[in-house]
């Protein structure tokens, strides 16, 4: 009587051990693809009291970590010589304009020749990261829109950037109350499309 309680107990054991193990999802493995530097691409947009001016700028490299559809994690690179205006149509006031915001006034990119930005949490579509801009870092939350096509992904966003927390102040209220219908918005913002693939 004891063996057949015995070999009933291995086998109700037996049956829930398998039944455990068969209803234990695999883990997603993380996948880092590479930023393709081609597609991918940045329009920024800055305002002043008069106006505003845009253009884009380059992603020099990058990768994105997933997981399944999931953005996990992931970083790029931005090339801060490669800005360029597209509003401005005089060429001498848009090389004048060029020299203007890399010198500096703004963002000194022969110190500062790149901008990064590290993916440190995402929490549903919200992003956070690490931000380094003219030589400050700063963490920075944003929306984000992931998709997943033809053996790429895609991430895009709007991200709104305070120059002057990255200590680029020219033209701002903030630090010149009197300057009038000179100044310049504190917060210009990049839209960032990151495409990426094995």
């Amino acid at each position: 009587m004891k063996t057949i309680k015995s070999i009933l107990g291995i086998l109700v054991a037996a049956l829930f051990v398998n039944t455990a193990i068969a209803g234990t999802p695999s883990a997603k493995k993380a996948t880092t693809l590479a930023v393709d530097t081609k597609e991918s691409k940045i329009h920024w947009l800055a305002k002043k009291v008069t106006g505003q001016h845009e253009g884009t700028i380059a992603i020099s490299s990058g990768s994105l970590i997933t997981s399944g559809a999931k953005v996990t994690g992931g970083s790029f690179v931005i090339d801060m010589k490669s800005i360029v205006c597209t509003d401005i149509t005089d060429a001498e006031y848009n090389k004048k304009f060029i020299g203007h915001i890399t010198t500096g006034d703004f963002f000194e990119v022969e110190k500062f020749p790149t901008t990064t930005f590290k993916i440190t949490k995402v929490a549903g579509s919200n992003i956070t990261g690490d931000l380094t801009l003219h030589g400050v870092t700063k963490s920075i939350t944003f929306p984000a829109k992931i998709t997943v096509a033809g053996g790429k992904t895609t991430a895009t966003a709007s991200i709104p950037v305070d120059r002057t927390e990255f200590n680029v102040r020219y033209g701002s209220k903030k630090f010149f109350e009197s300057i009038g219908d000179k100044a310049i918005d504190d917060v210009f913002t990049l839209d960032v499309t990151l495409v990426a693939g094995k």
